[in-house]
């Protein structure tokens, strides 16, 4: 078992304990994602810390997006729910990384790469969320790639 699942896991019996009944919620849902992952294929397989990070920053990404929604419908308790839940599931996950070590990744890519146009882009994106992995957003990193090759 992974080191961030088992986290998970003892922070869920500690907020059963303590009766915080957001917190539980969240985490069970986090959780339940992590274990449908793990029985997705054919045969349940065993994750690697790296397949429970990818799963945590989808959750993340998910919540982040409805709360978006329904700031929009102008439902702004929900959307602060879903913030809320994603601030917690985001703290499972790595540091960030900065928008200066972002863009020193990017120049990387582009120079390991060999790209001079827009249509290397998807090799870019392959080189530099293959190296930063779940400490960079991906639309950040496809901004970043598209600005760097355009311009």
């Amino acid at each position: 078992m992974s080191e961030t699942m088992t986290k998970l896991e003892t922070d869920l019996t500690t907020a059963m304990k303590a009766r915080d009944s957001v917190r539980v919620g969240t985490l069970r849902q986090a959780i339940a994602a992590v274990r449908g992952e793990a029985k997705s294929g054919p045969v349940e397989r065993d994750l690697t810390e790296d397949d429970v990070q990818k799963v945590l920053a989808r959750e993340v990404k998910k919540r982040r997006e409805s709360a978006q929604i329904y700031t929009d419908a102008g439902a702004d308790e929900r959307a602060q729910t879903e913030t809320a839940e994603a601030d917690l599931i985001g703290s499972y996950l790595p540091a960030q990384l900065s928008d200066d070590e972002l863009a020193a990744l990017v120049r990387e890519g582009i120079e390991h790469v060999g790209a001079t146009t827009v249509r290397d882009m998807g090799a870019v994106m392959k080189y530099v969320t293959g190296k930063a992995g779940t400490a960079a957003d991906g639309r950040k990193v496809s901004q970043l790639v598209k600005a760097a090759l355009s311009g």
